[in-house]
């Protein structure tokens, strides 16, 4: 049972202490989003404005949303992934008085059906993590456009999509892709997904990872972040890519390249990190050895062909939590975590605080800038960076929260810096 009304939608209110808590600890180690959440309390720079958001209901995003809160919005929230609501955190959300649908397992028509619930209050800028939210914009509730600024994009794979709309001529208001800020993909894409993607296997699994061939399909900034915590749990790292560049970077950091195919003969252990549609395909499928565990960390599920998985075993059973055992029909054992999903929210709690306190404060910075009207006036209908200074700021914020200083060019410096005829 779900309990709902007009404002909310969650599993069990009864959570709500619980969440608290988590959301407490969150809140004491992010120190740049409490620093942000500070002065929205005194300037209230999101007053009037509505922000629909469409994220993992995490620890982490309930501390955004109170600060988003915080600065005068009314905000309205569901999940971006059927398995990665924390349901005490969604609890203590809707108990705060945050307008919140979201509760873990939802099938795909409970997901849109939240999704539309967030949009019925007329957003004016979007919050999204995987572009369901704009996407669903652009298509099926297209008459809500009309109250549209702006948005954000949280991930990869929303900023991919946004960019082909763009390029199509299709995308209706301008969207600042948070992914791509350096505070943002450096630090979250690789050592938040690094770190917790490892977490997940080893909640659902328990498995030594040391001494394991370890295969990572897909050499991005998530992929490096996987590649680097797995070699420095002992294991035997190899990366499959096509894209020649990042293929070169990772035998330059020291890792085996090969094919997908060549290595499903090998692996122990496969995650896909792409963004692509079935990394692990038919043909990797038929040659993975008995025992190898598949497990996959890009945003949507479709990065493992499940259903082929389905199609060439007799039965699976739930042998542990977010663990499938799948019996092959030609007697291999195969197993596959989290449903295929994302293995790092589904299986454990996502990136660590201190990683998302980044990323949330680029979302917290960039819709406040977003609000003023001389920024939008600026935009077309397109995919934009981050604004540099907010970055900056940022990395900025986070040093001193970690009592680091840092140099500053001195007046002779910047002259030189800005000199071209000084030369040898």
């Amino acid at each position: 049972m779900v309990e709902k009304t007009k404002n909310y939608a969650v599993k069990n209110l009864d959570l709500a202490e619980e969440g608290y808590n988590l959301i407490h600890w969150a809140e004491d180690h992010m120190p740049v989003l409490m620093r942000i959440r500070e002065d929205f309390e005194k300037n209230k720079p999101l007053k009037g404005f509505t922000i629909g958001c469409c994220l993992h209901v995490t620890k982490e995003t309930a501390v955004l949303m109170k600060t988003l809160k915080a600065g005068g919005a009314k905000v309205a929230l569901c999940a971006s992934n059927p398995l990665s609501t924390n349901d005490k955190v969604a609890a203590a959300l809707a108990k705060e008085g945050i307008i919140v649908y979201a509760w873990r397992g939802v099938n795909n028509e409970e997901y849109y059906w939240c999704v539309d619930q967030v949009l019925d209050h007329q957003p004016n800028i979007t919050m999204d993590d995987g572009g369901d939210l704009v996407t669903r914009l652009h298509t099926v509730r297209k008459n809500d456009l009309k109250n549209v600024i702006a948005g954000t994009e949280e991930t990869t794979t929303g900023v991919n999509r946004q960019c082909i709309m763009a390029e199509k001529g299709e995308l209706r208001y301008p969207i600042i892709a948070v992914n791509d800020a350096m505070t943002k993909h450096f630090f979250d894409n690789r050592y938040g997904t690094g770190q917790s993607t490892i977490d997940g296997i080893l909640r659902a699994t328990s498995v030594l990872i040391a001494g394991k061939t370890f295969v990572v399909c897909g050499y991005g900034w998530c992929g490096k972040g996987v590649s680097m915590r797995a070699r420095g749990m002992g294991a035997n790292v190899i990366v499959t890519e096509v894209d020649p560049v990042r293929a070169l970077e990772a035998v330059m950091d020291g890792f085996q390249v090969m094919p997908i195919e060549q290595a499903a003969s090998i692996g122990d252990i496969f995650v896909t990190v792409t963004g692509n549609k079935h990394v692990i395909y038919e043909a990797v499928i038929d040659k993975l050895k008995d025992g190898a565990i598949i497990a996959n960390s890009g945003h949507f599920d479709n990065e493992i062909n499940v259903l082929y998985l389905d199609k060439k075993s007799k039965e699976y059973i739930e042998i542990r939590p977010n663990v499938r055992e799948y019996h092959m029909n030609d007697g291999r054992t195969i197993y596959l975590l989290a449903e295929g999903r994302l293995v790092n929210l589904s299986a454990a709690e996502g990136h660590p605080s201190e990683v998302m306190d980044m990323s949330f404060a680029n979302q917290a910075l960039t819709a406040e800038w977003l609000t003023k009207k001389e920024n939008i006036e600026k935009l077309e209908k397109k995919v934009y960076p981050v604004p540099l200074e907010i970055d900056k700021k940022i990395a900025l914020h986070k040093l001193k929260s970690m009592n680091i200083n840092i140099d500053e060019l001195t007046k002779t410096q910047k002259e030189y810096m800005n000199n071209w005829k000084e030369g040898t």
